[in-house]
């Protein structure tokens, strides 16, 4: 299984950060940059906590610190992600910048990522609990259903974004059982990596806007 795992978490990662590169330099306007800029966000923050874990299946060192942290930058990152969907999303669709949808969607970057600095959250012992798992992941939920939402209305309009609203949805139907009870049944921490292939599915989307536009 390590083996499996970590030459899948070692490809992702890869995968994420060259496509992105290539499609920031491939890109014609602000709309594709911020595509390539969010695959890079995405797999460089992953690499915070996909590397020490790939290094804690073959070293008999304590690695619960670098666990840790790495969670909280993927955390981060992941959050960070999301608000450059929004932004993909009203450049791609050309849609004129609705103020209320732009402060709810910062109000939840902000509030996830403040409540993900709290010491509570314990990642340097890389064991956060039940209550506060729930607490940080709440307003990220809510920022990636209304993310979903806006990709869904709008999902026959530009065919290599047409999935885009699906991944976003089993991403965080594979995430959720996995934040909340991986704690305790070990096993769905499985649900991972199809997660994973969720966000491969949304960056090759993006790649393909690219390669159609030019």
């Amino acid at each position: 299984m390590k083996y499996g795992e970590s030459t899948f978490d070692i490809l992702y990662l890869l995968f994420a950060v060259i496509i992105g590169c290539l499609i920031i330099r491939k890109s014609r306007n602000r709309t594709q940059k911020l595509m390539g800029i969010s695959a890079v966000v995405l797999g460089c923050g992953d690499a915070f906590h996909l590397v020490p874990r790939v290094i804690n299946y073959f070293s008999q060192s304590d690695l619960s610190a670098a666990l840790g942290i790495g969670k909280l930058v993927t955390s981060i990152t992941m959050t960070v992600f999301y608000l450059l969907l929004y932004y993909v999303w009203l450049g791609a669709y050309e849609e004129k910048e609705n103020r209320n949808t732009t402060v709810c969607v910062w109000l939840l970057t902000a509030v996830r990522i403040i409540l993900c600095l709290f010491p509570q959250n314990g990642w340097l012992t890389n064991d956060s609990g039940l209550t506060w798992s729930i607490i940080r992941n709440v307003p990220f939920v809510i920022l990636g259903a209304v993310i979903c939402v806006l990709y869904f209305r709008k999902r026959k309009d530009i065919p290599q974004l047409r999935s885009v609203w699906v991944n976003i949805l089993l991403s965080f139907a594979f995430y959720i059982p996995v934040a909340v009870g991986a704690g305790f049944v070990p096993i769905l921490g499985m649900l991972m990596l199809p997660k994973t292939i969720c966000y491969i599915n949304m960056l090759y989307s993006f790649w393909r806007y690219v390669r159609a536009d030019n």
